[in-house]
């Protein structure tokens, strides 16, 4: 295609020329044809500068219509043209900026070495991309992502600049509030255990000679009686005033909220006063608490240890902590106890069990994943997958969950484990799709430490984006225990959000935990997993046929599935059939299944279907 209006157009110089000849061409037809080729030039011509106009309109819409701010300049940065979206973003009209140079419009928060690098940049490559601060006509100053183009002429000099920009003042307050969330208790505001790791590390790390740090673990005795006593808001309140006098006793110090009723306090100090500091803050906290006519006296529970006589290291201090606050409650509630090497013998096989599960965890090789499968009761066909965690120990085999789920909670290993769990499921998922085996959701099981921690949304995106797989086809599934569990906060907002996401989420062991009914009406769920313990006794137990059709009744009216979970007779299979449940899971049908074992049984299925298959076009040539 040619150049829009270049002179370079044969059909013009031709017009031109035919135009000339026309003078001297002795015959009339020849004149006749001379001047229709000078007409035909005449319209090429006009018809180009109507397609130039209606491109320069064109344009002039599109920059009307984008919400990015559009500045073009000329070779000294003078403002020559902007769009409505500068307009509205800076507040500047044109005629108000029209001549001025664009870094009269930049806020003084870049020094002279900034600008240096950005012409040498724009200079050398032609362009430049990054964030600079501006300053709107009010005067406040914004963020905003810029780029730069140079725009030049046939003999390569710059005749132009034009810049395109976006104000990114909510992604930035959005970034800060992350974290924030990141590290600090949203309750409280004060700092959580991620940051208090750091600032313990900070500590540790800055210790003059003749310095110590102080440090308590305080947990608040029979605090879930105080909430179902006086409510939550009251029970929230009460921990906020808690971390208040707390931060009023340790000025200087540093206060933080662990999580639900456990508190931890550090400070650094030259004295040998340990078990001084530590009665004072039990006795501090032991006045009374005055909350809507409520007078609260607390009984409290402390576990406490000194750097560096206890350790040097930041994870060691905190396992130490935890280890004195639980012995303490093991000698009864309301107690002080300070660590002491005695309390690492008692602990002994069992710290020896969590070193070991921070090695499989660091490894990955003895950690894998066994899948039960649920089906659709109606036609026996395959409707999801649980994934359940397995550890393979070198020397023990497989070690129960029941064994090390537990310690994984108490020494802080569940995101991690959690973690391993949602990217090794979505590597298998991807893995499956991969070789066209049937594509059903597989299930994980969340802890209250994914969701009080706040890494489960990051992880759960990563690994979704990493292996490329849809967020329908994982599913989230959480114990009423976890839900109504204080350190993960307000659930039902973050789960919505990951519902629009697109992941599916259940109840597991539904009917075992508390305030079943009141949940369901505000969480945003799809199934639920009604507990194995009414179903063990189906269908001779009057009260269990009761309570599972009272459930499915429920289930029905609020438009949720239910997955009836220890199947393992054929006769509860038929009570269930008939009473219309829908979906199952249980020995009766499958245990949970190794991959290997698990691919193994897709083959064989689809080999005898396909034989079937076979065996039935035969039949009917």
């Amino acid at each position: 295609m040619w150049p829009v209006l270049s002179l370079n157009r044969p059909l013009l110089w031709v017009s031109l020329a035919a135009v000339s000849a026309s003078v001297w061409l002795p015959d009339v037809g020849l004149r006749v044809a001379a001047v229709l080729i000078a007409a035909t030039g005449l319209w090429d011509a006009w018809r180009q500068v109507r397609l130039e106009r209606l491109r320069s309109r064109l344009g002039q819409e599109a920059l009307t219509m984008t919400e990015e701010g559009v500045i073009v300049t000329d070779a000294d940065n003078r403002i020559l043209v902007v769009n409505p979206a500068f307009t509205q973003i800076t507040g500047y009209e044109q005629a108000e900026v029209k001549g001025l140079n664009v870094a009269s419009l930049a806020a003084p928060r870049h020094d002279s070495a900034f600008f240096e690098r950005y012409w040498q940049t724009l200079h050398s490559t032609g362009r430049w991309e990054g964030e600079i601060w501006n300053r709107r006509k009010q005067g406040d100053e914004y963020p905003e992502w810029l780029k730069v183009r140079a725009v030049s002429d046939d003999r390569g000099r710059v005749r132009h600049y034009v810049c395109l920009f976006s104000d990114i003042s909510l992604r930035k307050a959005r970034e800060r509030d992350l974290r924030r969330i990141g590290f600090e208790d949203p309750l409280t505001g004060l700092p959580n255990r991620r940051r208090l790791h750091d600032l313990l590390t900070s500590r540790l790390r800055h210790l003059q000679a003749g310095e110590s740090l102080d440090m308590a673990m305080i947990d608040i005795d029979a605090f879930k009686e105080i909430n179902d006593g006086l409510g939550v808001e009251i029970g929230d309140r009460l921990l906020a005033r808690v971390g208040e006098r707390l931060a009023r006793q340790v000025a200087g110090g540093v206060v933080g909220r662990l999580g639900g009723d456990e508190y931890m306090v550090i400070r650094t100090t030259t004295f040998d006063d340990h078990e001084q500091w530590v009665a004072g803050l039990q006795s501090h906290l032991g006045e009374p608490f005055e909350l809507d006519g409520n007078t609260l006296r607390l009984g409290l529970t402390v576990g406490s240890c000194r750097a560096p006589e206890d350790g040097r290291e930041s994870s060691v201090l905190f396992q130490r902590l935890e280890s004195a606050l639980y012995a303490a409650k093991r000698h009864g509630r309301n107690h002080c106890l300070r660590f002491k090497p005695a309390l690492d013998v008692q602990e002994g096989p069992r710290l020896a069990l969590v070193n070991e599960l921070r090695n499989a965890l660091a490894s990955g090789g003895q950690l894998e994943l066994h899948y039960q499968p649920q089906y659709r009761l109606a036609d026996d066909g395959l409707a999801g997958l649980e994934a359940l965690l397995r550890w393979r120990h070198p020397r023990d085999g497989m070690v129960s969950p029941g064994e090390f789920i537990p310690l994984a909670e108490r020494h802080g290993l569940m995101a991690a484990l959690g973690n391993w769990v949602i990217d090794h499921a979505l590597a298998q998922l991807a893995h499956w799709r991969r070789l066209g085996m049937p594509e059903v959701p597989v299930w994980i099981n969340i802890s209250a430490m994914q969701l009080f921690q706040g890494d489960l949304e990051s992880a759960l995106a990563a690994g979704l984006a990493r292996h490329k797989v849809p967020a329908r086809l994982l599913g989230l599934e959480l114990t009423e225990s976890v839900l109504l569990d204080e350190r993960a906060g307000d659930v039902a907002p973050r789960l919505e959000a990951l519902r629009e996401r697109g992941h599916p989420v259940a109840i597991d062991d539904f009917g075992t935990g508390y305030s079943s009914l009141g949940y369901l009406k505000h969480l945003p769920l799809d199934k639920l997993k009604l507990d194995r313990a009414f179903i063990r006794a189906l269908p001779d137990d009057r009260a269990d046929t009761a309570i599972v059709d009272a459930v499915l009744a429920m289930a029905r009216g609020l438009a949720l599935e239910v997955v009836a979970e220890g199947v393992e007779t054929r006769a509860q299979r038929d009570f269930l059939r008939s009473v219309g449940c829908e979906l199952v899971q249980g020995f009766f049908y499958d245990r949970p299944l190794s991959v290997d074992a698990l691919e193994t049984r897709w083959r064989e299925r689809a080999s005898a279907e396909a034989s079937e298959v076979a065996a039935s076009a035969e039949s009917m040539a």
